[in-house]
């Protein structure tokens, strides 16, 4: 399904016209399992393809700075067992938690509603409260999650499968972050009774989250009996359950590669002035750029008014931009 968003919103238009059983037939890239979730539960690809949306986004935000920067999944190109292929599985598994949970609580899956366990009194460091509201039903939507995105993987026994579902189980253990918000009620807003309910945090905290493990990150061998993991360095930690493991060291993604899914950096925008992973030395790989002067309205001079509004003006600024030098040979590579 990482591959097909716009092709889920076909779904649903098919869904609208047509039989469950035609619609869901007509998604390619399915496995038996998720055609018959796909069957029985039409409305949820609405939200999958919402799911497809957000963790994309944010995956491009994480690595925006980067040689690597999550477009190539928009081309369909698959990655090697490397770390960016971890994070991708962690946050493609949390973004279908936080997408069907959400619908869940919207009222838009016929199959759940609100955390039906968050019912009458409870206590925290505040006192007592009531349950009320519509808690977030994340329970489902671990549930949901890891019955249609663990299904492909289970198909295999390989070092990739057992991989990716471990990145799976580690996005969704993220998906779980929720936050206790409350209401309160009594005289002039005093908090003698108080109402509460769970919420998921924003995606952006699950995001950040994953961009950490990203960065700690474990490679790992599969063991002699091949039902699991090993490290592929003895001084390191063994992996825990919230832990991305890869297998596969990361290429310098710089040029064109089917076969490792890198879209290389020709073309791509670069910081001059930076020394981190956006400057133009790393970015370019050393190949150099070109630099074109553009003109762009920009907000400027922005004045706050009581109350309560912020008036600006539109300026003309003239901004030199900088992007990466193509290589010699610019074609895509292919072992095969």
């Amino acid at each position: 399904y990482k591959r097909y968003l716009w092709r889920w919103l076909f779904v649903v238009y098919m869904g609208a016209v047509g039989s469950s059983r035609v619609m869901c037939d007509n998604v390619p890239g399915l496995v038996s399992r998720q055609r018959q979730l796909c069957r029985r539960y039409p409305e949820a690809m609405l939200s999958i393809g919402r799911g497809v949306a957000a963790w994309t986004a944010e995956c491009q935000h994480q690595f925006r700075r980067h040689r690597w920067d999550c477009n190539a999944l928009e081309r369909g190109q698959r990655l090697l067992g490397s770390r960016e292929s971890a994070f991708v599985h962690a946050i493609s598994s949390a973004g279908v938690v936080f997408a069907i949970t959400r619908a869940c609580s919207q009222g838009e899956l016929k199959s759940c509603s609100c955390d039906p366990n968050k019912k009458g009194s409870a206590k925290d460091s505040k006192g007592h409260f009531d349950w009320g509201g519509c808690s977030d039903n994340i329970d489902y939507g671990v549930k949901f999650a890891r019955a249609f995105v663990d299904a492909k993987e289970r198909k295999g026994k390989d070092a990739r499968a057992l991989m990716n579902l471990h990145n799976n189980r580690a996005g969704r253990k993220v998906g779980r972050f929720l936050k206790q918000e409350c209401k309160c009620h009594g005289v002039s807003g005093s908090c003698t009774l108080r109402t509460c309910w769970l919420a998921m945090a924003d995606f952006r905290k699950t995001g950040d989250y994953l961009w950490k493990k990203y960065n700690g990150a474990i490679q790992v061998v599969m063991n002699q009996d091949g039902t699991g993991f090993t490290v592929a360095n003895k001084r390191f930690k063994k992996p825990t359950k919230n832990d991305l493991v890869y297998f596969e060291s990361s290429p310098d993604y710089c040029i064109r590669d089917r076969d490792v899914g890198s879209l290389g950096t020709a073309g791509r925008v670069c910081n001059q002035t930076s020394r981190g992973m956006d400057s133009c030395e790393v970015m370019c790989c050393g190949r150099g750029y070109d630099t074109s002067r553009v003109s762009r309205m920009t907000k400027c001079e922005c004045k706050f008014h009581w109350c309560c509004a912020v008036r600006c003006q539109d300026c003309l600024e003239v901004v030199d931009i900088h992007t990466c030098k193509a290589p010699k040979s610019a074609g895509w590579i292919s072992r095969t």
